[in-house]
Order: C-alpha cells, then sequence, then structure tokens
C-alpha cells in the first residue's frame, strides 16, 4: 500500500473502505491480488450494469482492438460511432417514439451535465436552474451548483449561483406532489426566483440515499414545466440502461425530457462515455460550440454497440430486473423489520435499492462487516446513512441471495455493536 500513500491524492474514497488491490474481475466477483473474491454490489457506482468482463462485450472489444481500428477519433465520422448511432436509434430510441438528438460531449456524465445546463441556458436565455434537494449531478463547477450536498458543494471554493434548489419528492412528508410550492414562486413576482431555464432531476437520487420520484410527482413537474416554457432535464446517468427496470428510469412515468442525461453504464464495459439527448428542435448548438478531446471514444462504442444487442432487441432483461429487484425489496424488508428499532427501512426501485437507518454509524458499519464477509457495498445519503445496493442487472437470483445473506449477517454484527444488549 506504500506508493498510493506516497504518491496518491488524499481524495480517494473507496480505497479507505476497502483496503485491498484488486486485479481481476468477471461477471458479479472482483479478486483480489490474493485471489479472495468479492461479491460486487457495488458495480462501478452504476457503470458496470452488465456486470465485469462481459465475454459478449470483450470479444467485441478485444477483436476491434486487434484489428487497429481507431480508437481516438474527437468527432470525426467512425465506423464505430456509425453502428453505434444506428443500433442506440434502432432499439432504444425507435421503440420508445422518442425522436432525440444525440451528443457525445465528453466522457464522464458531469461532461453531459454541463452539456445539457449550457444548451438549456442557450436555448432559453435565461440563466436559473431549479435542481432539488439530496440531488446529485457531478463535481464540476455547473453540475456541482445543482447539486445539494454541502461538503461536495463546499469543495467549490467559489460562489455557486444560478440555481435554486427546490425539495424533491416526499421530502416534506409527502407535501409536494401538486407542485403548488414552485408554482406560486413562478406566479409571483416577489418571490425571488427568476423564471428558470430549467429544471434538472433524477427519477431515483443515487448518491442523495435512494429516493425513488412517483411516477405522479414526475408527471406533475413535466407538466408544469411545459406550462410555463421552462426545458425538463432527467438525469438518468447512475439509474439509465436499465437499472430501474426500462431503459430510461422515467419511462413509468410516461414523460418525455426535454433532455435527458447518460452515462456511466452506456458504454456496457465500464469505459468512460457518456450522452447528452435532446428533442430535435432544441438542437441549436454551432459547429465546435461545445467540445472536447474526449468525445469520439471508439471502444466504448464497440462496447455499447455490443451491450444494446445483447440486453435490449427484446425485453428479456427489463423483465428479469424487476423480478430480482422484487427479491432484494422482500428480503431486505424481513432484514429492516428485524431491526425495526433502528429505524431501519427500505427505498428503492428496480434494481437500485437502499436500506436506510436513522443512524449513519449503523450504515458505515454494516458496511465494513459486509467487506469483510466479502461483499462490496457503499453508503449513500445526505449523512451516509444509508446502504446503497447497485448489483450488476445480470448477477443470479443466487448470488443475490448469497449477497442478501451477507447483509443480513453484517447487520445483525453491525447492531450487535452499535447498540450493544
Amino acid at each position: 500500500m506504500d506508493i498510493f500513500d506516497r504518491l496518491e491524492s488524499e481524495v480517494r474514497s473507496y480505497c479507505r473502505s476497502w483496503p485491498v488491490v484488486f486485479n481481476e474481475a468477471r461477471g458479479s466477483y472482483i479478486y483480489d491480488e490474493s485471489g479472495r473474491g468479492y461479491l460486487d454490489f457495488f458495480a462501478g457506482a452504476g457503470a458496470l450494469n452488465y456486470g465485469h468482463n462481459h465475454p459478449e462485450l470483450k470479444s467485441k472489444l478485444v477483436e476491434y482492438l486487434m484489428s487497429d481500428s481507431i480508437v481516438h477519433s474527437l468527432d470525426a465520422y467512425s465506423t464505430a460511432k456509425r453502428d453505434f448511432l444506428r443500433t442506440f436509434g434502432e432499439t432504444i430510441l425507435t421503440p420508445r417514439g422518442l425522436d432525440y438528438k444525440v451528443q457525445f460531449p465528453g466522457p464522464a456524465g458531469n461532461n453531459a451535465v454541463e452539456a445539457g445546463l449550457k444548451l438549456a441556458r442557450k436555448i432559453t436565455g435565461r440563466e436559473t436552474i431549479v435542481s432539488f434537494t439530496n440531488g446529485f449531478h457531478g463535481m464540476t463547477l455547473g453540475a456541482l451548483s445543482v447539486t445539494g450536498n454541502s461538503m461536495k458543494r463546499g469543495g467549490a471554493g467559489v460562489p455557486l449561483n444560478h440555481a435554486a434548489t427546490m425539495p424533491f419528492d416526499n421530502y416534506m412528508d409527502g407535501q409536494t406532489p401538486d407542485f403548488l410550492w414552485l408554482r406560486s414562486l413562478l406566479e409571483d413576482s416577489g418571490s425571488g426566483l427568476d423564471k428558470p431555464a430549467a429544471v434538472i432531476v433524477e427519477g431515483v437520487q443515487g448518491e442523495g440515499g435512494i429516493n425513488v420520484a412517483s411516477a405522479e410527482w414526475l408527471r406533475g413537474l413535466a407538466e408544469l414545466c411545459k406550462e410555463y416554457e421552462i426545458l425538463l432535464i432527467v438525469d438518468d446517468i447512475q439509474m439509465g440502461c436499465g437499472r430501474t427496470g426500462p431503459f430510461f428510469s422515467f419511462e413509468e412515468a410516461g414523460i418525455e425530457p426535454d433532455i435527458v442525461t447518460l452515462s456511466k453504464s452506456i458504454s456496457g464495459y465500464g469505459l468512460p462515455m457518456a450522452l447528452t439527448l435532446f428533442k430535435r428542435e432544441l438542437d441549436v448548438w454551432d459547429p465546435g460550440e461545445h467540445n472536447g478531446t474526449f468525445r469520439g471514444p471508439n471502444p466504448a462504442f464497440v462496447t455499447g454497440t455490443a451491450a444494446l444487442d445483447t440486453f435490449w432487441r427484446d425485453d428479456a432483461l427489463q423483465t428479469a430486473t424487476v423480478a430480482k429487484g422484487k427479491l432484494m425489496e422482500s428480503r431486505l424488508s424481513a432484514i429492516a423489520e428485524e431491526h425495526a428499532d433502528t429505524g431501519a427501512h427500505v427505498r428503492g426501485r428496480g434494481m437500485a435499492r437502499g436500506l436506510a437507518f436513522e443512524q449513519a454509524e449503523v450504515a458505515d458499519r454494516v458496511s465494513q462487516e459486509a467487506f469483510e464477509r466479502g461483499l462490496l457495498v457503499e453508503t449513500s445519503g445526505p449523512e451516509d446513512e444509508v446502504v446503497k445496493f447497485l448489483p450488476p442487472l445480470t448477477t443470479s437470483e443466487e448470488d443475490l441471495d448469497r449477497g442478501l445473506d451477507i447483509i443480513a449477517e453484517a447487520t445483525r454484527a453491525a447492531v450487535k455493536v452499535i447498540q450493544p444488549a
């Protein structure tokens, strides 16, 4: 570990919870250099929806690289980009009736968010973006301005302007679904809220604590945005690509956002890639007005195409994800009931689930105990009070049960330490 302590920045985080050196990964397992396997319920923070080194995706990538095909192309045309766009249109956009243009803004989710915010301001000529309590959209300045976490915001070192925060669904004990709060601000010239360029929202808040927006709440938000000519941006970076069941987290609500951001699992293989999608009439960019060196990630185009071909030509993955999500909900609910005195309760949708506690100390201890038993999980929420589960969508029911058995054991051990008899 000396080389990491000596040379790597103190900003590193996950390695502090998992103090081993990893070197192999297959499917739902990752292995340290001693050969010990860990069941992965973290999945690259949602970047590995199809597991580690999926054989279909790996074979396409190796074949592409071994043929000396182009790797870096900025936004020049390439066969890999053409194949990805064609397949994305055929498998995702056309079946859902979505007439979106596709922008490749750079390699990461924050690039997709920055492009979406910038485009919304260019289209409307307005500055303010409305975001929501406990939302997370990235660590660059624009994305950070619409992120709720005070610790992350504090790292900016400068004022984070041109944003307004509103309560997310159920934030105020269920009193927000009718949007009277936002409507009154928009209609009152004394409210201090400038008419927004856009609203940015997650269908399920991942980093914020696995907080689920109801379909009714999302529909109400979409209707309000349309009424006041405010663009609606859905950040599906962590919850897209099938994490909640459907490809997009907002499909259940039956809405059509003006702008959608995707990253993490869109490459299918954990390779850097991001998309900003927007309605065709919103494509008002001038050539080169928004660019970046790594917006032509051809290896990611190849694995992304393979993932779409493998998993999204039919609804088998979606059906399996919903079923596995119900299994997770049932098992986690039993754990929560066993430890009701800790305030434990279950949140989530599909295969994005959270086990929340009143004390963050309990959640932290559960994650530590799980690691010692061979399971990787992280915590989320404003105080890290939620144990967060994002297993690969391809995880077998047997491995799901094994991981949930570990969580049951880890929770008992954690509660025994934190709340001894």
